[in-house]
């Protein structure tokens, strides 16, 4: 029988696959609460900005290894500090050997620390407020706002990056557009705004019927299609 985007359907095909429900619920990941999204200092924030980045087009692994150098370099990430990055400045860190020298990406720092520093001007709170007030049941509102304010967050970077930070997202991963169109909710990737909303709208369903966070409802997916995920 084809798996269905029914919650019910969609669990039991997946937890076949798993020994006991406590070692299915230990491999789902978890969001970050709303108090402690705003907890989190905004230096975190542009520090998952920036690691998600230099992510694109790189094995994650070796991002993630020299990710303590990349802290050291950028002084925490702190976006007071970095919004005045300059040319200078990234030349120097373009002889740092313990970094990955990318020009192009290292120059999105100082971009993104101004876009989390204007967010934090215009709301009056940090960026983790802003990211905990913001409705999941609108996560492709924030995809679209991200990209169109922030540096090099566009198609799947803008949830990679959320997914880092913590706030609730689904990812579009092959897996989970493989289940979607199997579920006839959409009939290739998504990438028009129809698309999107139709995605957006089935993981609102699934969300209201389980009281599931959307990151787990997004491993479901992926798990539905592919054991190994």
């Amino acid at each position: 029988m084809p798996i269905t985007l029914d919650y019910r359907c969609l669990y039991d095909a997946v937890r076949a696959r798993f020994e006991s429900d406590a070692a299915l619920e230990a491999f789902l990941p978890q969001a970050l609460t709303p108090g402690e999204l705003e907890r989190l200092g905004d230096d975190r924030y542009l520090s998952a900005m920036t690691r998600r980045v230099f992510h694109a087009g790189v094995r994650h692994t070796m991002v993630d290894a020299k990710w303590p150098e990349f802290e050291k370099a950028f002084q925490g990430f702190a976006p007071e500090a970095l919004a005045r990055l300059g040319p200078e400045q990234i030349e120097t860190h373009m002889r740092n050997e313990r970094i990955i020298r990318d020009r192009a990406k290292i120059r999105s720092i100082p971009e993104n620390a101004r876009f989390i520093l204007d967010i934090r001007r215009e709301r009056g709170a940090g960026f983790g407020a802003f990211l905990a007030g913001w409705p999941d049941t609108d996560t492709i509102g924030l995809w679209r706002l991200l990209a169109k304010r922030g540096a090099r967050l566009g198609g799947r970077s803008a949830a990679g990056f959320l997914r880092l930070a913590g706030k609730d997202t689904f990812l579009l991963t092959s897996d989970v557009v493989a289940r979607l169109q199997a579920a006839g909710v959409v009939e290739r990737e998504p990438s028009s705004q129809r698309d999107l909303h139709a995605v957006q709208d089935a993981f609102n369903a699934l969300r209201q019927e389980s009281g599931r966070p959307l990151c787990q409802l997004s491993a479901l997916m992926a798990l539905s299609i592919n054991p190994g995920f």
